[in-house]
């Protein structure tokens, strides 16, 4: 929630500094690379030595970026306080996407889904939190979501409690998982640059809505700030729910099914909605935000299953990848919109979806992963 209130807030900021669309993608850029380089290095650091404080003191960086960023007055102020806000999150996600496997019970899929789709609900509610409270107020209002930062602190530290006394057994299943047979190296190393190219694929489509849907629906179709904030409102919602619903999905039919549905099958959605009108936007929006969400949950668990015993390095690793193809997708599309305009953008985007053609080449650990339940 903390974390979206950042792009929310991009009409605000671009009306009170002056700002045009390559500074706002700057500004994803600090926050996505952030959270996007430290990560894989926190995870490297707590599979051999578990932080079970991370979680809160990740929140605590969330916490400073949200302060600064109520008071900035100038844009290295704002970049400052992206830039502790992705902080945060880079802290924060290789270990507690370790919790939410811990506590599993072995439905890994469904567990990951349920960690996601808390941050997907929050992020849904950041913009209509930002239509409704910070765009009335104004900028200084954005302080007030630090009780919310405050209480998180206080339940992430429990939950640390908890992490530190299944540390000894954690330990113990992390070493038979290194044991347990294992692909190819090639073929894990293929099967890592193929969910890389599926990742950059979703998160670079999925910057284009996140950070400009408001601006495009602004430029085409004349709504208002707080109409637009509401739409998006729509679509996050749609991703919550889709994060929601890959995950188990994935649980049953396997995972490659779902990745391969999730990416590829949402490219007739794309290709359309540069050419529909303002209902048909919102319908298509909620779709494309239905499917391509799904894939996240699947991609994940399915890296962690092809490389047993690694959970914090690869939960870095993609989560990090995922937050730095958003970040460089909006830097890179906010410079795009300035030269040829935010429709020109959309009309590109449409034909990304196709690289989920790639998943043809993913191997199958179905057998395995009943082998290892």
């Amino acid at each position: 929630m903390i974390q979206s209130l950042l792009p929310a807030l991009y009409p605000l900021l671009k009306q009170s500094f002056q700002l045009d669309f390559g500074q706002i993608g700057l500004i994803t850029l600090t926050f996505q690379v952030t959270a996007s380089l430290l990560q894989p290095l926190v995870g490297i650091y707590t599979d051999k030595r578990p932080m079970p404080w991370s979680l809160a003191i990740g929140m605590g960086f969330t916490l400073s970026g949200l302060l600064l960023l109520s008071r900035a007055t100038t844009f290295p102020m704002l970049l400052l306080a992206a830039a502790l806000v992705g902080s945060g999150s880079s802290v924060f996600h290789p270990e507690s996407s370790r919790i939410a496997r811990m506590a599993s019970g072995g439905r890994h899929g469904l567990a990951q889904s349920l960690f996601q789709v808390g941050g997907n609900l929050g992020s849904a509610l950041g913009p209509l939190l930002a239509a409704y409270i910070v765009m009335p107020r104004g900028q200084g209002s954005v302080a007030w979501f630090a009780f919310a930062a405050l209480t998180a602190m206080v339940i992430l530290s429990r939950i640390g409690l908890w992490y530190r006394e299944q540390i000894p057994a954690q330990r113990k299943a992390g070493a038979r998982a290194v044991a347990a047979p294992r692909l190819p190296r090639k073929t894990i190393v293929a099967t890592m640059v193929v969910l890389g190219l599926l990742i950059f694929s979703k998160y670079f489509y999925m910057a284009s809505l996140s950070s400009y849907y408001t601006f495009y629906l602004m430029h085409k179709f004349g709504v208002t700030a707080q109409s637009a904030q509401v739409h998006l409102f729509v679509f996050l919602g749609a991703v919550a729910l889709g994060t929601l619903a890959g995950g188990p999905i994935g649980d049953r039919i396997g995972r490659r099914y779902v990745i391969w549905f999730s990416i590829l099958g949402v490219l007739p959605f794309t290709l359309v909605l540069p050419h529909a009108n303002l209902a048909w936007t919102t319908v298509l929006t909620v779709i494309i935000g239905l499917i391509l969400s799904s894939a996240f949950s699947a991609i994940l668990v399915y890296a962690q299953e092809l490389v047993p015993g690694r959970t914090g390095v690869i939960a870095g690793l993609f989560f990090g990848f995922a937050f730095g193809m958003g970040g460089l997708g909006a830097a890179a599309l906010g410079q795009l919109a300035d030269h040829i305009g935010i429709e020109a953008v959309y009309r590109i985007c449409a034909y990304l979806p196709a690289i989920g053609l790639l998943a043809w080449f993913l191997p199958k650990l179905e057998k395995r992963e009943a082998v290892a339940g």
